[in-house]
């Protein structure tokens, strides 16, 4: 059997198109993009360039684009920054316990600071109320951080009616789209965010590269101090090579995103309706039904754990929830906060697919599962 991929919110191939986008950089463009003569401008070029298609894809100005190493920085540099630039004007943060750990990890540190966090439960399909956000909101609180889509179960948070309500209060919004952009329409007007976080792998760029949005106006603390790199706002040397890269991906999520939405929609259901058919009422959906990432399938097995599941599939890599906890045997933090019971959020396995997902490597996923099941006798 040939190896299957279906965990592309863990980590996606770099595109061949964003790959042949770098390949001036590792050939020809070495200079330091700070850097005025000849070598330094070729490489200022394809970094600004860069900045500006990852500005279209968001639907905001080039100025307002930090690169960063990832996900991880553009979240500790959002949360922490805007702790540090306003803890004078008030200490509260309120967020969710279905975030990333570069999200909840930053919080709590900061609680250690000084800082007040306040965690707004989920309801059983891993939405926040936006009435929970209204009422949480004090004369102290600073910031809300929300994802976009959560990255286990791929429910999509009601950002833009969140937004209205901070707006109106004057806090500022960072949402986490780490596995939004690319997927889904992520437009930071639409949005009505303040700070928004990329990381470049989840959509078929490298590893170690990602992008902050901040707003124009919006003042937050450096995390890397040092020479005045990115307008000041990030200190080093930009990675010219990686940045390009996340440029060209940007670039390519624009022209396909549509398409992409549609494929992946059909591919998901089609893939769900046919593991209902095998399983029946064994088999449960875990996340929104309709407000969801078009890639991602999180499903429970019931009697049975997601690891037991995915040893029957050696061959396909898949995830038991986030890749950040597995090999964990207990229950999903996000799970737990859907309030899943532990007979079914021990069998929870995600799918999700990509650009290389191909409806024959679902059916034989499929295939597979029968011959478990008949094997298994349930």
């Amino acid at each position: 059997m040939k190896q299957i991929y279906l965990d592309y919110n863990a980590s996606t191939p770099i595109a061949p198109e964003v790959a042949a986008a770098m390949r001036p950089s590792l050939e020809a463009h070495y200079g330091n993009p700070s850097s005025l003569h000849w070598a330094g401008q070729p490489a200022k070029a394809a970094l600004e360039k860069a900045r500006a298609q990852v500005a279209r894809l968001l639907g905001c100005q080039s100025s307002e684009i930090v690169f960063t190493s990832g996900g991880t920085e553009a979240n500790n540099h959002a949360i922490k920054g805007a702790f540090f630039a306003l803890r004078d004007q008030g200490n509260h943060i309120i967020t969710t316990p279905i975030e990333h750990p570069a999200t909840l990890q930053p919080c709590r540190f900061l609680e250690r600071l000084g800082a007040r966090a306040t965690y707004l439960p989920v309801d059983g399909t891993g939405r926040v109320d936006p009435d929970d956000v209204r009422r949480a909101l004090t004369p102290q609180t600073i910031l809300v951080t929300i994802m976009h889509a959560n990255n286990e179960v791929g429910t999509v948070q009601p950002i833009a009616e969140i937004s209205r309500i901070t707006r109106e209060r004057g806090v500022l919004f960072h949402t986490d789209a780490a596995q939004s952009v690319g997927k889904i329409p992520a437009r930071v007007d639409d949005l009505g965010v303040n700070l928004l976080s990329v990381a470049g792998h989840k959509l078929y760029a490298p590893k170690g590269i990602g992008a902050l949005f901040i707003s124009q106006g919006v003042q937050v603390e450096p995390l890397m101090h040092g020479a005045g790199h990115e307008s000041g706002r990030r200190a080093g040397t930009e990675n010219v090579l990686l940045a390009v890269g996340l440029g060209a991906a940007c670039e390519l999520a624009a022209a396909e995103l549509e398409v992409r939405r549609q494929r992946l929609t059909e591919l998901r259901d089609d893939f769900h309706a046919g593991l209902k058919g095998l399983f029946g009422a064994s088999l449960h959906l875990n996340g929104h039904p309709t407000e969801r990432l078009p890639n991602t399938l999180n499903v429970s097995f019931a009697g049975h754990t997601g690891s037991d599941v995915l040893a029957t599939l050696p061959d396909v890599a898949a995830s038991t929830g986030s890749a950040c906890h597995a090999g964990s045997r207990e229950l999903s933090p996000v799970l737990k906060a859907m309030a899943v019971p532990e007979a079914v959020g021990f069998g929870a396995v995600r799918f999700s697919l990509g650009r290389g997902t191909t409806s024959e490597e679902l059916d034989e996923v499929i295939q597979l599962l029968q011959l478990w099941r008949q094997a298994v006798g349930r």
